[in-house]
């Protein structure tokens, strides 16, 4: 991306990162030809000169990881039982990722609709006393996959698994986690009852958009979240910490914009004030902090409609921004978004693969796809094995 990075002696690094190849395709991706797995905690690297695949963990370093044996087939009661991994029909590439990244293979499963839309699942192998993970995006069409991961939920508990996991990279209706005004639904608290009359025994859900969903469950909630991702990529970038400028889309963003920005060397961070006059409608009226100059980083869990945050860079680009960056963890990409993020307002934006792409790959070329494959993994590893989670969330 041009413009984004300063040589200056007199400046300070992002933070260091190692060399990384790969960046230069714009989706980054774990999944790779199935091979033997030494080690549990693993991403695969392959050798081209001998064919073989080698292994190493990005998160070695976070603590509380123990190198066991591969866990495909094991029957220890201490782990409930062997794990089993199905994904839903929303996000079938990302859970193949997943998959892989563990050394296993994605379970047999039937999935089907009838003519008249009603879905049909089949487990076409048994789960009984395994420890079953199912991972599905309830993204659009949202209600079509919310009942999809309901129905597969209620096929494993009626083939006896022990445990079941709905592992959820994007928890749909979770904008609706109050009421904003009289007379609403709080959708969030709905579907977290669904899934646990459903079957769930436990939920593991990808940077909800409030925290306050946690409390919606009355059954365990594993909330990770995917700024390691977004910061490994951006700290390849080497972008000069003096240039630099995290900003939040809104208001309710600061909490989240600023941890991020603590994590990028304490950069400085901007609030856009906006004033909104209905669902998926915004005005942009000012900006809090200082921006002119700098390379703005917009961070947010999403991007829907894209209308708040394109109005938000076409601002810091009128208050004298160098260039503007958008991050966001799910990309749900409703309506005109895709033509609002390339209208030339960003030099990038910068998605991961909870939900999956909706553009054709030549019609978007500002936008970088990474993967959370590695991190879903590691998750799912550690609750299976009753390891804690904390250090994957930062």
């Amino acid at each position: 991306m041009s413009g984004c990075c300063r040589s200056g002696s007199g400046n300070r690094a992002l933070f260091a990162a190692p060399a990384r190849a790969g960046h230069g395709n714009k989706h980054v991706s774990s999944v790779g030809p199935k091979a033997s797995r030494p080690k549990i905690n693993a991403v695969s690297f392959f050798d081209k000169a001998n064919g073989s695949r080698t292994f190493s963990s990005p998160f070695q370093d976070l603590g509380e990881v123990e190198q066991t044996p591969s866990i495909t087939g094991l029957t220890s009661s201490s782990l409930g039982g062997p794990l089993k991994i199905f994904s839903g029909s929303c996000n079938e590439p990302l859970a193949a990722e997943v998959a892989n990244y563990l050394g296993m293979e994605l379970g047999k499963i039937d999935i089907k609709k009838f003519a008249d839309g009603e879905t049909y699942v089949q487990l076409q192998e048994s789960i009984r006393g395994c420890d079953v993970f199912l991972i599905q995006s309830t993204s659009p069409p949202t209600n079509d996959t919310l009942m999809e991961l309901l129905i597969m939920i209620d096929a494993c508990k009626r083939a006896s698994a022990r445990n079941i996991t709905a592992v959820m990279p994007y928890f749909g209706y979770a904008r609706a986690d109050r009421k904003a005004s009289g007379r609403e639904a709080i959708t969030a608290k709905l579907v977290a009852n669904l899934l646990t009359q459903a079957g769930a025994d436990r939920v593991l859900a990808l940077d909800l958009h409030s925290l306050q969903c946690v409390g919606y469950f009355d059954i365990p909630v594993d909330h990770v979240f995917g700024q390691p991702v977004l910061l490994e990529y951006l700290a390849s970038k080497d972008i000069e910490a003096d240039d630099l400028v995290v900003v939040s889309p809104d208001v309710g963003g600061v909490a989240r914009a600023r941890a991020f920005a603590k994590l990028l060397n304490d950069a400085p961070l901007a609030i856009i004030d906006k004033r909104r006059s209905g669902h998926n409608v915004a005005e942009v009226m000012n900006i809090i902090g200082d921006v002119e100059g700098k390379v703005a980083v917009m961070v947010d869990d999403m991007i829907d409609t894209a209308g708040t945050i394109t109005k938000g860079g076409e601002v810091l680009l009128n208050e004298g921004a160098r260039s503007v960056i958008a991050c966001a963890t799910h990309p749900v990409f409703s309506g005109p978004a895709i033509e609002r993020l390339s209208s030339g307002v960003f030099d990038e934006v910068i998605v991961t693969n909870s939900i999956p792409p909706v553009h054709k790959p030549d019609e978007f070329p500002q936008l970088t796809v990474l993967s959370v494959a590695s991190l879903l993994g590691e998750s799912i590893w550690r609750v299976h094995n009753s390891s804690s989670i904390n250090a994957l969330g930062m």
